[in-house]
């Protein structure tokens, strides 16, 4: 059997520590280095106290004393662009699941998995329940006139809306246009949240929550509701230890689990 190797770039960030106790769990993954710009240490105990792999602040600095196929990255935008640059230089596979891209960003890893002949997977939300919702959001967009996207993090998530969020936005108003009623009065700018092509988009941010997405849809005489809750961020592996395992196998960039699942 195949083993893939892999890397977690953001080793320090909550999914990062969720990933150094999954991946190696999966026989059919070797986790084989870690970087963070935390890193403070050569060398990284895993949680499960099973051994220790190198540790850099620079994904350069790591691939100088560990080879690789997959780099997985959990970090910010500005982080996922340097490491992209690098990791496809290299030849190697990325899994994204950074938070922060811009339309423009997302277009730039396109043009490097064309140019480096690298796979890419990027995922604005690893859980398969996140990827359902959206596939189910767009069967009932079809059959509803009025839609609303609703979504909660917790309070220090860095970008407004959610990159679930907006991918739902964008892939419901791709099946009709919708109507956006607006009141003849707003006592308070803003209350009727973001705009995007007819939907109405609400961010909601406070401690006491991780992730909430919701998809209301509405009609004359009645309301359907179509909801996410992320619960801990154990719920986010099944999904990126698919898309690893996939990854090496294409050589092209992958927006979302969708295809991954059979879903389109």
């Amino acid at each position: 059997m195949a083993v893939t190797r892999v890397i977690v770039h953001g080793a320090a960030g909550r999914v990062g520590r969720e990933l150094l106790a999954a991946l190696p769990r999966d026989p059919e993954v070797e986790l084989v280095g870690a970087v963070d710009t935390l890193a403070s240490d050569s060398t990284l105990l895993l949680p499960d106290k099973s051994g220790s792999i190198p540790y850099e602040t620079t994904l350069e600095k790591l691939l100088a004393r560990c080879k690789a196929e997959v780099v997985v990255d959990f970090t910010n935008a500005d982080g996922c662009k340097l490491m992209a640059g690098i990791a496809a230089a290299n030849g190697l596979h990325m899994v994204i699941g950074s938070t922060g891209l811009k339309d423009t960003d997302i277009s730039d890893l396109d043009d490097l998995s064309r140019r480096h002949h690298v796979g890419i997977v990027f995922a604005p939300n690893f859980t398969v329940g996140a990827v359902l919702l959206n596939y189910l959001a767009r069967i009932a967009a079809r059959f509803f006139d009025y839609a609303d996207i609703n979504e909660a993090h917790h309070e220090a998530k860095i970008d407004a809306p959610s990159g679930t969020a907006m991918k739902l936005a964008h892939d419901i108003a791709a099946e009709k246009e919708f109507t956006h009623p607006n009141p003849q009065t707003e006592s308070l700018a803003g209350t009727r949240g973001g705009i995007f092509n007819g939907l109405s988009v609400h961010s909601s941010r406070m401690p006491g929550r991780m992730a909430h997405h919701e998809v209301v849809f509405g009609s004359m005489g009645q309301v359907l509701t179509l909801r996410h809750d992320t619960i801990n961020r154990e719920c986010y592996m099944p999904g990126v230890l698919l898309a690893v395992k996939e990854v090496v196998k294409i050589r092209e960039m992958v927006v979302g689990l969708e295809a991954i699942l059979g879903l389109v």
